[in-house]
């Protein structure tokens, strides 16, 4: 901000000697004054100040996950980003990013806890007011289950998490909120077993999501147990209680069993697991392997060239996922599927915040349509 002139006077002046030239330089100074007044306030209105988008978490009943023999509520938490203009602008209608977190995670940690990696609303706050990133709604579900997480696939033990998403979650934020209801204005992205569902569900639904945008994403390929201690371990899970005694890691793979392997002819955890006698057991080891996007992808190529744009990312210092991006940019570049791919200095969990700021929304806002279609 400009200063202000000292106004000061010398004995001469004070005194009353060259009032003449005195009352000229007094009018001069004021003038001055009165330009640098109206200097700061024209500064002040050049620099707007702060928007802020606000959220709402509500319940979206999930017909898809009835019944699940996890008995989970089919009542699902859903956490939404409105972006800053989306109150006053009763006529304005948003693109929408659906956004799905991590094993072990919630959609309240990802918008609301400060110890966590990401606070979803002030990563978009902060990227709409630096510019990089157009406004748009953000929708994450709660996919927290008995096993602390679907994968976002079609199970009868955990529920059909892949329908929940790509139909009766769209289905809701369309009717409830003013959306963009089209594919080319709907965008996917996830972190970790969030980005192996994004994956997932996108390369099944072109015709529901346009962009793919996945951080950190997996597992997308082989995620049995490798070790005679691993695979004791999991094979001495019998209870809920015996899973929850398990670190994360083998936690992750009794929940993959969950997803993948369900068996409701065994309760209580309603599941094969992939560990019998001590040795990896073949028929659910198949179909682990089948739930692999690195072994799906070959299947899909044609819904994933529908695709308005594919992005993808994972730290160095995360290898084994590192490794398996590397692999699904090589199948996408012999297909010659466009998309973007970059390895960062990072872990798995160490730059969350920075990437979906600086990378996925002006990603997804450089991708997605932000006018109305035909129909709409």
């Amino acid at each position: 901000m400009l200063q202000l002139p000292q106004l000061a006077f010398n004995k001469r002046v004070m005194d009353g000697a060259d009032s003449r030239y005195s009352l000229r330089s007094w009018r001069t100074m004021v003038v001055l004054a009165a330009a640098i007044l109206m200097l700061n306030c024209f500064a002040s209105k050049a620099q707007p100040a702060e928007r802020h988008g606000s959220v709402e978490r509500i319940q979206v009943h999930g017909r898809s996950l009835e019944g699940n023999l996890s008995n989970d509520s089919p009542d699902r938490f859903v956490s939404i980003y409105l972006p800053p203009s989306y109150k006053n602008h009763k006529a304005r209608h948003y693109p929408v990013v659906y956004l799905l977190h991590g094993y072990n995670g919630t959609d309240a940690l990802w918008y609301s806890d400060p110890k966590h990696y990401i606070v979803v609303p002030n990563v978009a706050d902060s990227a709409i007011n630096a510019g990089t990133a157009h406004e748009m709604i953000i929708v994450t579900p709660d996919a927290h289950t008995l096993f602390a997480g679907s994968f976002y696939s079609n199970s009868v033990t955990t529920g059909d998490w892949e329908d929940f998403v790509a139909h009766d979650l769209v289905s809701y934020v369309d009717s409830h909120y003013r959306t963009l209801r089209n594919a080319a204005s709907r965008g996917l992205a996830g972190h970790s077993m969030g980005g192996y569902g994004a994956l997932r569900i996108a390369m099944k639904h072109p015709e529901i999501f346009s962009s793919l945008y996945l951080m950190s994403a997996g597992p997308l390929g082989g995620w049995l147990p490798g070790t005679p201690e691993e695979m004791a371990q999991v094979e001495a899970v019998k209870t809920v209680e015996d899973f929850r005694a398990l670190n994360s890691s083998l936690r992750g793979r009794v929940a993959a069993a969950a997803a993948w392997a369900p068996n409701p002819s065994n309760p209580p955890l309603s599941l094969d697991l992939p560990v019998r006698d001590g040795q990896l057991v073949p028929e659910v080891m198949n179909k682990f392997v089948a739930n692999q996007p690195l072994a799906m992808t070959d299947q899909y190529v044609p819904n994933l060239r529908k695709l308005q744009a594919i992005g993808f990312d994972a730290g160095a210092q995360d290898p084994v996922i590192a490794a398996n991006l590397k692999l699904l940019d090589g199948i996408l570049a012999n297909y010659n599927i466009a998309h973007q791919f970059e390895i960062y200095e990072g872990t798995h969990t160490s730059r969350i915040a920075e990437r979906f700021e600086t990378k996925a929304l002006p990603f997804f806002s450089k991708n997605l349509r932000f006018t109305a279609g035909k129909g709409q």
